[in-house]
């Protein structure tokens, strides 16, 4: 029996085990084709002798980038895994000169394109890279399809050869480059081993309470590690996998399919609950009263019936009259959604799970290939607020100053040409997350915070706040700004207007606006104004980073009223609580 410790050996687990006829789906042309396991394997295969064919080399550099996670990534996954190269999963929304970067700092030689906006990027700097060719799983005129490497491999003769690289890749090797952000703005390339995620997935499959056959709809980007890790969990437990068409297609293909299980993102899940909600408010009379009677009861929710048999009988009635509907949204068969890259708000871990949709939250870092905890709505394991306990195998500890520091097999093997980088994250055998963390008397997990003022939004996107602030501050419309958003669905301001200026410039345009500061950060003429410096600067910046909303404040942010530091720095967390009614205001209006 094949034991598990190379990424690549899954889909052979599958097929000795539990083959399926459907363990790949993709939508083409507005039908679901299905690829078994046995087809997965002789297509990789088959991309593999190619690869030798082309002269693929051990440690080569081959990346991938699909803007919908589909059939094709996974194949050529396993192909190149195979032959002892590297994959190098590259998000497609990022830029043509981050795109450059990135094939050039992994020395990249082959590349796979979906379609025909990434392949446009793509050729605005293909010059400027080691490319040797590039593959598009589209059909795209002037570009070659990754069905002529699947055509240049039916000739199995250097199979043996493919056998050969394949009993020579260990455990403990390279076996992706995943790139994140950085907090300088150049990418960092996390080295993960074969071993790193190997050992993830079969520590999560403990939490992971399905069975051979159901489905899985998967849409997250596959580039991510989370994605990633739960696709070969897939693999593994032999679950189908259907790849969304797109992230707008989601319900449709879920009242489709009827899967059991998905990855969501706490921003998605917020979006969900708006839409909801939004219908909810146009219904009318009894049925509108009962719709948010079974909301109000939904927020009160906590697993394990501990609020005992009077509010059980409300739950089942809410779930009979309101919450079956919301189910069937997604096709009425989910026994629970994993939530990662964010910390999921209170409110809808408890909605969702009232509706019978439980939420999983985990946490990791692609850092840590990534799972560091996860919940389990099995035996108890699953508390609303927190993020699990750590999995099997990894030891989690608090540090003195709150942080969160992770040792096991999860832990990367570096930053790709960045020994200094990597030295600066690690303590021994500990990395340091930059997450600040508490445990709860049973074990459980929470996130309380980031240790640096880089934070997440609820999309899992880091926003870097001092990048767009100083950009800002150049604006003599502003004073002061503080850029929030952590856990939120957007990035949003705090501004102290510049008084003295706005006067001045109140008078040159001769606006009929009054002088106090109180009238000033009420005036639309004056908000407009800022909006335009807003607007500038949002140019120069990632939509997720942009900033979507902002509040004016009437006070002068000084060091005697505790608003900045005698170095003048901001004090983030003051300024959070004296401002929390406007901060509301952006984001629960």
């Amino acid at each position: 029996m094949t034991a598990i410790t190379r990424l690549f050996d899954f889909p052979y687990y599958q097929l000795e085990n539990s083959p399926l006829e459907a363990c790949l789906v993709t939508k083409y042309n507005g039908k679901w084709v299905k690829t078994s396991t046995q087809e997965y394997i002789d297509k990789a295969n088959a991309l593999s002798r190619a690869l030798l064919k082309l002269g693929v080399k051990k440690n080569d550099k081959i990346a991938v980038i699909s803007s919908t996670n589909r059939t094709e990534w996974n194949i050529v996954d396993i192909g190149v895994l195979q032959v002892g190269a590297q994959n190098i999963p590259i998000y497609p929304t990022i830029n043509h000169e981050d795109y450059e970067y990135i094939l050039n700092h992994s020395e990249s030689i082959y590349c796979f394109v979906s379609d025909q906006e990434v392949l446009e990027k793509i050729n605005k700097i293909k010059s400027n890279t080691k490319l040797i060719e590039v593959y598009s799983f589209d059909h795209i005129k002037g570009c070659k399809h990754y069905s002529e490497l699947l055509d240049l491999g039916q000739d199995k003769s250097n199979q043996d050869e493919v056998e050969h690289r394949k009993a020579n890749v260990k455990p403990e090797e390279l076996a992706t480059i995943i790139y994140t952000s950085g907090t300088t703005g150049k990418p960092k390339g996390v080295m993960l081993s074969h071993n790193n995620i190997v050992s993830n997935v079969l520590s999560a499959a403990k939490r992971f309470p399905l069975a051979y056959g159901e489905r899985a709809l998967s849409f997250l980007p596959i580039c991510h590690i989370f994605e990633r890790v739960f696709t070969y969990l897939y693999q593994y437990g032999s679950i189908e996998t259907y790849f969304a068409e797109a992230i707008d297609k989601i319900g449709d293909n879920a009242k489709e399919i009827k899967p059991a299980t998905m990855t969501v993102v706490p921003r998605l899940v917020e979006k969900v609950y708006d839409k909801i909600i939004a219908k909810g408010t146009e219904l009318t009379g009894l049925k509108k009263k009962l719709f948010f009677w079974a909301v109000e009861v939904g927020a009160e929710y906590k697993p394990y019936k501990q609020n005992g048999f009077c509010y059980a009988i409300k739950l089942g009635i809410a779930r009979k009259l309101i919450f079956k509907k919301w189910q069937e949204a997604l096709g009425g068969k989910i026994v629970f959604m994993a939530s990662g890259s964010a910390a999921l708000q209170p409110r809808l871990g408890k909605i969702f799970g009232a509706a019978n949709m439980p939420i999983m939250e985990c946490y990791g870092l692609t850092e840590t290939s990534p799972g560091i905890s996860a919940s389990d709505k099995r035996n108890h394991n699953w508390k609303i607020g927190y993020v699990g306990k750590a999995i099997d195998g990894v030891e989690v500890k608090i540090a003195d100053d709150g942080e969160i520091l992770c040792k096991g097999p999860n832990v990367m093997m570096g930053y790709y040409k960045d020994p200094e980088k990597t030295a600066s994250v690690m303590t021994g055998d500990y990395f340091h997350t930059g997450d600040k963390g508490e445990f709860d008397d049973e074990g459980f997990l929470k996130i309380t915070g980031r240790k640096k003022e880089m934070f997440k939004t609820s999309g899992g996107k880091y926003v870097i706040p001092t990048l767009l602030e100083n950009e800002l501050k150049q604006s003599r419309f502003i004073e002061h700004i503080m850029v929030i958003g952590e856990g939120e669905k957007m990035p949003a301001a705090l501004i102290q207007p510049n008084f003295e200026f706005i006067k001045d410039w109140i008078d040159r345009k001769h606006h009929s606006v009054g002088k106090t500061n109180e009238e000033i950060v009420s005036a639309e003429v004056v908000c407009s104004r800022i909006q335009q410096e807003i607007d500038k600067c949002n140019e120069k910046f990632g939509k997720w980073e942009q900033i979507k909303q902002f509040k004016l404040t009437p006070d002068v942010w000084s060091i005697e009223s505790g608003h900045l530091t005698p170095t003048l720095k901001m004090k983030r967390s003051i300024i959070t609580e004296k401002y929390r009614a406007l901060i509301e205001a952006i984001y629960r209006p």
